[in-house]
């Protein structure tokens, strides 16, 4: 039973480095990695533009006033590029049924915004020192538990109490937890953090403080919890066979009163590209999570199919070693940026479709402004060379070491920097590893001087820039560090205000830019795609699914 003003005390919790876990999460994400497709067909260039750009196509899913009156029943078949994990959230994995099983008490925007769902509200009286977390009434999770502030705090002190999870970044802020009532939970922190809301609106993979578990089902299953997920979700996993499927049915006792529509969802696992494209073509699947840019390229390409993508912000870059030569010396990382032709690229590794990338954020945020991109260098190798010779008439050696997975197309896009960097005189030697050592000894280690990596797409700007960004962050693998810059992400994330917070988000995207930490190239690829006949598909750029309104026009 709820007790009236129960509060918890939360002990200042150990800060991370970059450890085991950390190397563990870097492996997942990294088993995402998109590889840019090369040869076959390039589409038509736009002229002296460079390429036809990819642009955001129902980014976060279908029109419901176009879709017409939907259709209840039917079983949705859904291919994975990869094999769940697990269902426990305080463990780092990608899981597309996640969100099928569990909602989120709140939701972004495609503002990247928080807003009600599963919760009726989150408010700061006072300027983001305490939030209050409003329950709705009447919701329980599938085995009948209710939903309540109990519920709350019990999953919000799992990710507390377990440093590992992706989650725990979150609650790091968090002084104490209290249920005001059995629908009220208030969150008082030790520091202002205006955007602790988007915790609550994060997605699976990112440990979201708003992905709630059942307590009676975790008091039951314990750490099986990952086998055993019970959710106030749509769905309800029934049967999961690893490596070969997961069985979900409708929650008949589901919040939203009329949904969902379909009576159950089967996902099936399909890591390998082209057979998880031919199964979308051929009518064995409904849906795929394309992984990478060819599927997303492909699917543009047939009218047949339908395309559900959008950029975000991050992107597809190649990480500087900013802590050892040659790329300590900002001039060497200038001299690659702008001895790289994109256009080339674009022909050779994109199919001549490429949406390119000169910051953190996309040229469509309210974060990159004229002055971020003018910040930028350009292509220019005849400047490129001369600052190399600067760099080796001062005593420096323009040899790098370019680490990648081995795959053939991570293969061919290192070969054709190679030859682009030689142009200007620099000698890159390739180094080359299966994707587990890659993911979990050569990037995370630091151990390079140049190394690829795909970021993205993410729908809001925190943690997303912080943790590439801000000195010793998570992602921040090339150990770039500038004291600004750690100061204006802080401030945007403490901040409730939405022009002063766009302001330093702005200012972040100027300053790093001026350093040039990373190479960025290319936006991100991540795609949803489907048959005509699935309708009301609403979804994060992430790929993240909410599969409550979707239905079958069959």
């Amino acid at each position: 039973m709820t007790q009236q003003r129960r509060a918890v005390a939360i002990a200042d919790p150990p800060r991370r480095g970059r450890g085991p876990r950390a190397v563990a999460l870097l492996a997942l994400a990294l088993s995402a990695v998109l590889i840019a497709a090369c040869g076959a067909n390039p589409a038509p260039l736009n002229g002296g533009s460079g390429e036809a750009a990819i642009r955001a196509v129902n980014p976060y899913g279908d029109d419901p006033t176009a879709a017409g009156e939907p259709k209840r029943g039917g079983v949705l078949v859904l291919g994975m590029d990869r094999e769940i994990v697990g269902f426990d959230p305080t463990v780092h994995n990608t899981n597309h049924a996640a969100l099928a099983v569990y909602d989120t008490l709140l939701k972004l925007s495609p503002e990247g915004k928080p807003e009600p769902y599963l919760a009726e509200s989150m408010e700061s009286p006072d300027g983001g020192l305490t939030w209050r977390l409003r329950l709705r009434a009447g919701v329980r999770f599938s085995d009948g538990t209710p939903l309540d502030a109990d519920a709350v705090i019990v999953n919000v002190q799992r990710h507390i109490d377990e440093v590992s999870s992706p989650g725990h970044r979150f609650t790091e802020p968090i002084a104490s937890m209290t249920a005001v009532d059995p629908l009220t939970v208030e969150f008082r922190l030790a520091e202002p953090f205006g955007s602790f809301p988007v915790a609550f609106a994060s997605n699976f993979a990112s440990g979201g403080l708003g992905i709630i578990v059942s307590p009676a089902a975790l008091e039951r299953y314990g750490d099986d919890i990952a086998s055993h997920p019970v959710g106030a979700g749509p769905f309800v996993l029934t049967e999961w066979v690893r490596d070969s499927h997961a069985e979900l049915v409708r929650n008949e006792n589901y919040w939203q009163q009329g949904l969902p529509y379909l009576d159950g969802l089967l996902f099936r696992p399909l890591p390998d590209t082209e057979t998880r494209y031919a199964s979308l073509e051929n009518g064995d699947v409904d849906v795929i999570y394309g992984a990478y840019h060819a599927e997303l390229v492909r699917a543009l390409e047939n009218p047949n199919l339908k395309v559900y993508y959008g950029p975000g912000h991050g992107g597809e870059w190649i990480y500087f070693n900013v802590e050892r030569p040659p790329f300590d010396d900002r001039r060497m990382r200038e001299a690659v940026v702008r001895g790289i032709d994109l256009d080339a690229m674009a022909v050779t590794q994109f199919r001549g479709r490429m949406e390119r990338a000169d910051s953190f954020f996309g040229s469509d945020s309210p974060y990159h402004t004229p002055e971020v991109a003018a910040a930028w260098p350009t292509y220019d190798p005849e400047r490129a060379k001369a600052l190399v010779a600067e760099y080796v008439a001062d005593g420096g050696d323009p040899t790098v070491v370019y680490k990648a997975s081995n795959t053939a197309d991570r293969v061919a896009f290192a070969e054709f920097l190679q030859a682009q960097l030689a142009a200007i005189g620099i000698e890159m030697k390739l180094e080359f590893f299966d994707l587990a050592a890659y993911s979990t000894t050569v990037v995370a280690s630091g151990d390079f001087d140049m190394a690829p990596i795909i970021g993205g797409p993410y729908d809001a700007p925190y943690p997303s820039a912080h943790n590439l960004l801000h000195t010793g962050a998570r992602s921040n693998y090339g150990n770039y560090s500038n004291a600004e810059v750690d100061a204006l992400l802080e401030q945007a994330a403490a901040t409730t205000d939405e022009a002063e917070r766009t302001r330093l988000y702005q200012q972040v995207a100027l300053r790093s830019n001026q350093d040039i930490p990373v190479l960025y190239y290319s936006r991100s690829y991540l795609s949803t795609i489907a048959k005509p006949e699935v309708k009301g598909m609403v979804r994060y750029l992430t790929r993240d699914t909410f599969f409550a309104t979707t239905w079958l026009d069959r």
